[in-house]
C-alpha cells in the first residue's frame, strides 16, 4: 500500500471535508492505516469466501484437470492395498501421468511397479526420464498388443485411458489388459458429464473423452465376457468406508482370465 500522497481534495471532493482528509494538502497517518488495515480485512473477507486458494485451486483442477482418474489412483492406493493385499505386489499401470503413479507405488513396500504411458510424454521431468531409462516407464500404443507375456503382473491399474478408446478399440485393449494379470484389472473412469470436448484433448488423443455410465460399462464387460471380481468389490468398498474415502471417478473391479 505504498503509494505516493496524492491530493486529497481531488480524491475526495473540492470542499477538503473528505473522510480521509486532515487538510487539503497532506493525509494523516490515521487516515493510511485506516486504509491499509481495510484492504487486509477485505483481503482477508475474499480468501474466506473463496475458501482459501488452496482450495480454489483443487475445484479447477477438478473441473478443469486433464487426467483426474491417474490422480485418483494415487489417492487410492492405502484402499488398494486392503482390498487386494498381496496381489499389490507386481503393478501395472496404464494410463497418462503413469510416471508419478509409478513413484508413488515405488514408495510401498514389496511392491514392484512398471507403467505405460499411452500417449507421448511432453516435458518428462528427471524423474520420470530416470523411470524411462531403467524400462519401468515406456511409451506405447495400448491399440496393439503389449508386449507382456500372460499374467506378467498380479494387479493392473487403468485410469483415464479407456474413456478416449472407441469401442472398436475397447474390443481389443480391455482383453489384453485382462490378459497380463493374474489377480485381477482395476479400472477407473470418469463419470458421465456433459463437459466439451477440448482441442487440446483432441490433438493429443485423436477424439474427445467420452465419458460413460456405470450401467454401460457393466453391460460392455458382458458383452465381452468379462466377470467383475466381486469380493475385492466388496473389500475394496469396505476399506473406503472405514477409511472415509470417497472416489471421485468411477472404479470397477475385473477378474483375470482363467
Amino acid at each position: 500500500m505504498s503509494r505516493r500522497p496524492g491530493n486529497p481534495s481531488r480524491r475526495f471532493g473540492d470542499s477538503g471535508g473528505g473522510l480521509f482528509s486532515a487538510t487539503k494538502s497532506r493525509s494523516s497517518p490515521l487516515s493510511i492505516a485506516i486504509v491499509v488495515v481495510g484492504g487486509f480485512f477485505l483481503i482477508g473477507y475474499l480468501y474466506r469466501g473463496s475458501g482459501g486458494f488452496g482450495s480454489r485451486l483443487e475445484s479447477v483442477s477438478r473441473v478443469e484437470g486433464d487426467y483426474l482418474c491417474s490422480a485418483e489412483v494415487q489417492r487410492a492406493i492405502p484402499i488398494l492395498q486392503k482390498a487386494y493385499g498381496d496381489s499389490m505386489h507386481k503393478v501395472l499401470h496404464v494410463g497418462p501421468d503413469t510416471c508419478y503413479v509409478v513413484s508413488k507405488l515405488l514408495k510401498e513396500e514389496e511392491t514392484e511397479a512398471w507403467g505405460i504411458e499411452p500417449y507421448d510424454i511432453e516435458d518428462a521431468d528427471n524423474n520420470c526420464k530416470a523411470l524411462i531409462r531403467r524400462g519401468s516407464v515406456r511409451v506405447a500404443d495400448i491399440k496393439f498388443p503389449l508386449p507382456y507375456r500372460p499374467k506378467s503382473f498380479s494387479l493392473v491399474i487403468v485410469s483415464d485411458t479407456l474413456d478416449y478408446l472407441s469401442p472398436r478399440y475397447l474390443n481389443k485393449t480391455l482383453p489384453d489388459l485382462v490378459r497380463v494379470s493374474a489377480d485381477g484389472v482395476v479400472i477407473l473412469t470418469g463419470f458421465p458429464s456433459t463437459q466439451k470436448a477440448k482441442v487440446a484433448d483432441v490433438s493429443k488423443f485423436g477424439r474427445a473423452a467420452k465419458m460413460r455410465s456405470s450401467s454401460w460399462w457393466v453391460r460392455y464387460f458382458l458383452q465381452i465376457n468379462l466377470e467383475e471380481n466381486e469380493a475385492a468389490s466388496k473389500k475394496f468398498e469396505q476399506a473406503s468406508t472405514k477409511s472415509s474415502y470417497v472416489p471421485r471417478c468411477q472404479i470397477f473391479h475385473l477378474k483375470s482370465l482363467h
